[in-house]
């Protein structure tokens, strides 16, 4: 597992509540998106929340990309869900119904040929934002859950989009997946992943990776489901960034 120079980032004080966005929201390719990172950036981060949309977690995640790093990034979150999340107080589902509208949910609205549909047109479009409007050096995407998968298949044998990847606390992790890959990839799991799925999925890498389980932390700690009121979650979420700020560091 190599690829992170936990040194290279130094991020800014991470605000535990009410965060206020130093981004702004264009639409792009038909999508309400999110956008932050200085004007001259060179390179450019997809970023894939997780079910539950535009969290202040995930935008302070997002900002946190653009600007920690010496490389400096133009950040992009389109909304898939268009203004229609998952419903984080019916998570995790506890009736039938919430079980069943859950499901409904990844079948619809979050199913990966949808989203994975939509990347190239999105890329196509904020390229348009990059210096001189001819086009980002490179891009990256970077998931959250659900959006881990759909950073995994979107890295895989048809990639001809992305430098590198970043998974975090992904969700239905296959390994099979991590045979297709073709770009340098990171996964950041929680406790809440199921180990040997994430293990079986490195063992499959054949690319430069980095692969770590934060034990300490639930399924969700680097996006929406972040209580960065607790000093421990507080810690691993900065850690988390520094990490895969690291990761894209050298190979993004």
């Amino acid at each position: 597992m190599a690829g992170v120079s936990k040194a290279c980032c130094s991020i800014p004080p991470v605000v535990s509540k009410g965060y206020q966005a130093k981004g702004e929201y264009k639409t792009i390719n038909g999508l309400k998106t999110y956008v932050t990172g200085p004007d001259s950036a060179s390179k450019a981060i997809l970023v894939v929340y997780d079910i539950f949309g535009f969290f202040d977690q995930t935008i302070q995640g997002a900002d946190i990309l653009a600007t920690s790093n010496e490389k400096k990034y133009r950040v992009f979150i389109p909304d898939f869900f268009e203004g229609q999340p998952a419903d984080l107080s019916k998570f995790p589902p506890k009736t039938e119904e919430d079980q069943k509208n859950l499901a409904n949910f990844f079948q619809t609205k979050a199913a990966p040929p949808k989203t994975l549909s939509r990347l190239s047109g999105i890329v196509t479009e904020a390229n348009k934002l990059a210096p001189g409007g001819s086009g980002f050096e490179s891009w990256s995407i970077f998931g959250y859950c659900w959006g881990g998968k759909i950073a995994s298949l979107a890295a895989g044998k048809e990639n001809k989009l992305f430098k590198a990847a970043v998974q975090c606390h992904p969700a239905m992790v296959d390994p099979n997946d991590a045979k297709e890959v073709t770009v340098p990839m990171a996964v950041l799991a929680s406790k809440d992943e199921d180990p040997a799925a994430v293990d079986a999925y490195t063992k499959n890498l054949k690319v430069p990776n980095y692969v770590e389980t934060f034990p300490t932390q639930i399924h969700g700690w680097m996006a929406a489901r972040s209580n960065l009121e607790e000093a421990e979650v507080r810690k691993e979420y900065e850690r988390g960034y520094r990490t895969a700020l690291g990761f894209l560091h050298k190979h993004a």
